[in-house]
């Protein structure tokens, strides 16, 4: 039985079934990949969530602003980068959908963030509220678990690839996100990618034509 069971979410949240169904499914699938939830569990979590959607290049969060809440990626791709004080971004994460993203540092502290978190494509998400964590963890313990081993994760391919900003050459550093972004290879720009592994828009063209790579920008 669920602790807390008579918590309560006004009208206005409540969405109809398809809808719920259609956007949940693959935030389920990923949570059942970390423990498993009874179909009441599942209910009392799904009534914690919110929807947005996010046009193509508009923002979800700017720096400077209090972030409140993870988004989880349903559709189109999202991204999180810093802007230097010579303009130039340096994108930290990609989330394509099944991925979560966020200014985990303002989530936290609830301080203002660093990063601009925008819509590579017009973009589903799904909300999950620092504010309601608390309730979540009271109702369904279990969801304790699956959130460290997200922050396990994180933290893990952080240091993976500060390691490899540090020491790698930038051949080996599109290599890896080769292999941890398979899906959006084809999908980035040669800029976007060019931000994230830390080289010119240029320098990253001429390395793909120099180069014999197996993923190769088109």
């Amino acid at each position: 039985m669920l602790r807390n069971r008579f918590i309560h979410r006004t009208q206005s949240s409540i969405k109809p079934v398809s809808f719920v169904k259609m956007n949940t499914a693959l935030l389920l699938k990923n949570i059942a990949t970390h423990i498993s939830l009874t179909n009441e569990e599942e209910a009392c979590f799904i009534s914690f969530l919110q929807y947005r959607k996010i046009k193509k290049k508009h923002f979800l969060y700017q720096e400077g602003e209090v972030n409140k809440f993870q988004a989880f990626v349903v559709e189109g791709c999202l991204r999180s980068y810093s802007i230097d004080k010579n303009g130039f971004e340096h994108v930290l994460q990609f989330a394509p959908p099944g991925w979560w993203i966020g200014d985990m540092q303002s989530i936290i502290t609830q301080q203002p963030g660093t990063l601009y978190i925008d819509a590579i494509d017009d973009t589903t998400i799904i909300l999950l509220f620092r504010s309601d964590l608390e309730k979540i963890y009271n109702a369904i313990p279990k969801f304790e678990r699956f959130f460290r081993i997200l922050a396990e994760n994180a933290l893990a391919t952080y240091q993976h690839r500060l390691i490899g900003n540090l020491s790698l050459p930038a051949k080996e550093r599109y290599e890896n996100f080769c292999q941890l972004y398979p899906s959006l290879i084809q999908s980035l720009s040669q800029k976007q990618i060019a931000a994230y592994i830390g080289v010119t828009p240029e320098f990253l063209s001429k390395m793909l034509n120099q180069g014999d790579f197996k993923n190769k920008i088109h």
